[in-house]
């Protein structure tokens, strides 16, 4: 029988691929969720030899469901690599040509005035739930630290250690952790809402809550976000990008980069502290917000024009 309901000839190598995913922390129901679909792919048509003709049939079959959204090949691409490795030699390992073209994303680039006015409306949001203690806090956190709305929103109580100054993000995107220090300022702001929500659920596991006591969700984060940009007054492009929570993180970025910059420091070299506080898997991710900022515009083409190696070159086509 097998463990996770599989019933084609794979089932026991799913099963025990599983197995051992989940013993390197990955315990994704989305895995499980495609497999199962693919081992029932696999019955219906008798297949029983992971090669091509399994595989991309599969995929073929999937993608006149899902579209472009193709994240889900990485699962039976990596069971691939795993069978290679273990158990069959001649097991074919989906192609990296079925990948979907990546798109950059265009990141609304923040003022410090809009930052500014931001926070000021934060401090005193019109709000019936926990968001009026924790909006401030939550969007600190986020531009203080350049953390992702998903690593806020996980954040639990005990991974906050607000007398050792520092904070853990633990398993996030590609199941890496890392411990970020904070200022002494951000570590106030923490303590008002980590006291103001103690009283309302003092058995809380995550650090920020919903009125039920509950995580936060992504949509809440992004109306809350509307809603406190609305409130400052700040204006709303009718066309093209729009600011959203997410800028926090990337103008944490390039406000660094730009701090550096203008010290004199070497920023190559100092990309890859960055990259570590940041989560990132490589210098590529980081080299993503290299970006000019509405604030240093003339400053950036000054200096970058005294010495054009400080920064790789990267495409925003």
């Amino acid at each position: 029988m097998s463990a996770h309901g599989f019933t084609s000839a794979f089932a026991p190598q799913l099963d025990a691929y599983l197995a051992f995913k989940q013993k390197m922390g990955c315990y994704g129901n989305s895995r499980i969720w495609y497999l199962r679909k693919f081992d029932a792919y696999c019955l219906e048509h008798g297949l029983v030899v992971f090669d091509r003709d399994t595989v991309e049939g599969w995929v073929r079959e999937q993608l006149d469901r899902s579209g472009r959204y193709r994240s889900w090949m990485s699962y039976i691409r990596d069971f691939g690599r795993w069978l290679q490795a273990h158990q069959n030699t001649d097991a074919y390992v989906l192609s990296e040509h079925w990948k979907a073209s990546v798109v950059p994303a265009h990141p609304y680039l923040l003022t410090t005035h809009q930052i500014e006015l931001f926070f000021a409306a934060a401090a005193h949001l019109h709000a019936s739930s926990p968001w009026q203690w924790q909006a401030t806090a939550f969007f600190t956190l986020m531009h203080s630290c350049g953390i992702r709305t998903g690593e806020a929103r996980a954040l639990l109580t005990e991974q906050v250690d607000l007398r050792a100054g520092h904070i853990d993000i633990i398993s996030s995107k590609g199941n890496r952790s890392r411990r970020l220090p904070v200022t002494g300022q951000v570590i106030d702001v923490l303590t008002a809402c980590d006291q103001a929500s103690a009283r309302q659920f003092p058995s809380r596991r995550t650090f920020f809550v919903s009125a039920t006591g509950h995580p936060v969700t992504g949509t809440a984060v992004g109306t809350v976000f509307n809603r406190i940009w609305d409130q400052a007054g700040l204006p709303r492009p009718a066309h093209g990008i729009r600011p959203r929570p997410y800028d926090f993180r990337h103008h944490f970025a390039y406000a660094n980069i730009e701090r550096w910059m203008t010290q004199g420091r070497d920023v190559t070299a100092m990309l890859p502290y960055l990259a570590r506080y940041m989560g990132h898997a490589g210098f590529e991710s980081t080299f993503y917000y290299v970006h000019t900022s509405p604030d240093f515009m003339h400053a950036y083409a000054d200096i970058t024009g005294k010495n054009a190696s400080l920064l790789p070159e990267v495409g925003f086509e």
